[in-house]
């Protein structure tokens, strides 16, 4: 399995059929029993990665970087403020370099049309770490630990509070090819955007996904197998954070909301938390969260990209 997707990009759910992702599952479940055995294969050895960081990180630079080590190979980081990445230099133009030298390219950034752009202009596999659009390398993580808490993925029910953002954004994309039925849970105006339910409108279909859009986070987690929250402003909105907390203050996820959902309903967060706003302590530390599983996986869902697309 390891290379089955050699040369491939991976920039959007979207991109990938419903085999596609639940091969990937596959990969994290071998990999991550591999880890755990202490049966570690080297399976990207001589390999090396370029990290391109435009926005600072913890669990996206630490999984990627021990994660090629672990498989054998060597992960550079890439400082925005260090290279010369759509500054004295194109972005097509810094793909076409560094793909002269890497055998992958991660990318953490602020615009999706950097992304967009790397991936068109690199001869080696582009993935996208994060964008303002887009973070499926978290929804692998979500998902497959979702996977690991029920068996399955198919039928169940994921509820996202909050704001609609690149996280909610490849959730609702990782639904549609995994058969999962999505309730997103927005104020007005923070709704998913028409570009996302166009594309969910053409994935849906092929698993029977449903998505439901309910303002009211009490009735939205009435079924829920899982609740997921994130930050109320992301990276880059800082400026709006009063703003949102004011806006986004009846969509705490926090003792009251989980006494309305189902008694098995486990908590997801992608990290890092701002605790007291999306989400109050005693659900982090609580018993029904599985974010610190979740920030684990983060590790095997990269290598399993990795290795699909770059062994």
């Amino acid at each position: 399995m390891p290379g089955l997707y050699q040369g491939r990009n991976f920039v959007s759910i979207h991109d990938y059929t419903v085999e596609d992702m639940q091969r990937i599952f596959d990969l994290c479940k071998i990999l991550k029993l591999e880890e755990q055995t202490n049966q570690r294969k080297p399976i990207l050895k001589d390999k090396n990665l370029g990290m391109i960081f435009e926005k600072s990180s913890t669990r996206t630079r630490v999984s990627f970087e021990i994660g090629m080590n672990q498989m054998g190979g060597k992960a550079l980081f890439l400082s925005s403020k260090d290279i010369q990445l759509g500054r004295g230099e194109t972005i097509a133009d810094t793909a076409k370099v560094l793909s002269r030298y890497l055998d992958g390219l991660m990318a953490r950034v602020f615009s999706h049309d950097t992304i967009l752009q790397l991936a068109e202009n690199a001869t080696c596999p582009v993935i996208n770490g994060l964008s303002d659009f887009l973070h499926p390398c978290q929804a692998v993580a979500d998902f497959f630990t979702m996977y690991e808490k029920r068996g399955f993925l198919k039928g169940l029910h994921l509820t996202y509070i909050g704001d609609s953002n690149n996280v909610s954004n490849s959730l609702m994309m990782a639904a549609a090819k995994t058969g999962v039925n999505i309730t997103i849970s927005s104020p007005s105006g923070y709704t998913p955007n028409e570009k996302i339910m166009k594309w969910w409108k053409e994935d849906a279909p092929l698993t029977g996904a449903s998505l439901n859009i309910v303002p009211n986070p009490v009735k939205a987690v009435e079924k829920a197998d899982f609740i997921y929250t994130d930050v109320w402003a992301s990276m880059g909105q800082e400026e709006e954070t009063e703003k949102r907390r004011k806006i986004f203050s009846a969509y705490q996820v926090n003792d009251a909301l989980l006494d309305k959902a189902p008694d098995e309903a486990l908590v997801l967060h992608c990290l890092p938390a701002h605790r007291g706003d999306e989400i109050t302590d005693s659900i982090m530390d609580g018993p029904k969260a599985a974010v610190f599983d979740e920030a684990e996986n983060r590790l095997h869902a990269q290598k399993a990209i990795m290795a699909l697309l770059m062994s």
